[in-house]
């Protein structure tokens, strides 16, 4: 029987979005494989995790690509931005808080991610739509850090999934909003 790689990644994904602290027997199991099958794929969590790394910049950059983050004012695509990243979101947040326990060994590609994230924020910062006193790489964190808060939110069922997209935004844009002074 011939095991789809990556149709194994989007369970571990699914699970460990809900269960960060899921065993390989878990993730096994979610994948509907044994786990000698799972280990001739991924030779341990790490590099499960890994994997799962690249599946979510992946997923992060075709989001990006949909938001089209140069179109329209910064506010504009800051909330497409929002709307496309909520179906990562989990697997972000996931990734986010997993890697952290990896020392000096960062995929390139959040360098990508964070680069093109601040960009946005760095144009709205340009035009005055948004605060210069708050740099786009503190932006870019807090837009992060509430995509998964709220990700974790929803799964947990403190917040409705319908919500998502509108208290992830309304937030960030509160805070980031320059305000004119009259």
């Amino acid at each position: 029987m011939s095991v789809d790689r990556d149709q194994v990644l989007r369970a571990a994904a699914a699970l460990l979005s809900r269960k960060a602290t899921a065993t390989m027997d878990e993730v096994a199991r979610a994948a509907g494989i044994g786990r000698a099958t799972l280990h001739r794929h991924f030779a341990g969590r790490d590099a499960l995790v890994r994997a799962l790394e690249e599946l979510g910049i992946q997923e992060f950059e075709a989001a990006l690509d949909t938001a089209r983050l140069d179109e329209g004012t910064a506010e504009e695509a800051l909330r497409r931005l929002v709307a496309e990243a909520e179906g990562v979101a989990g697997l972000l947040s996931f990734l986010v808080t997993e890697n952290q326990l990896f020392e000096g060994d960062v995929n390139e590609g959040w360098a990508r991610l964070d680069a093109r994230v601040s960009a946005l924020f760095r144009r709205g910062q340009e035009r005055g739509e948004f605060r210069f006193d708050l740099t786009p790489a503190w932006l870019t964190e807090a837009f992060y850090s509430l995509v998964g808060t709220c990700a974790w939110a929803v799964h947990d069922g403190r917040v409705a999934g319908k919500d998502f997209q509108h208290m992830v935004a309304e937030l960030l844009l509160g805070g980031a909003r320059r305000s004119v002074e009259r």
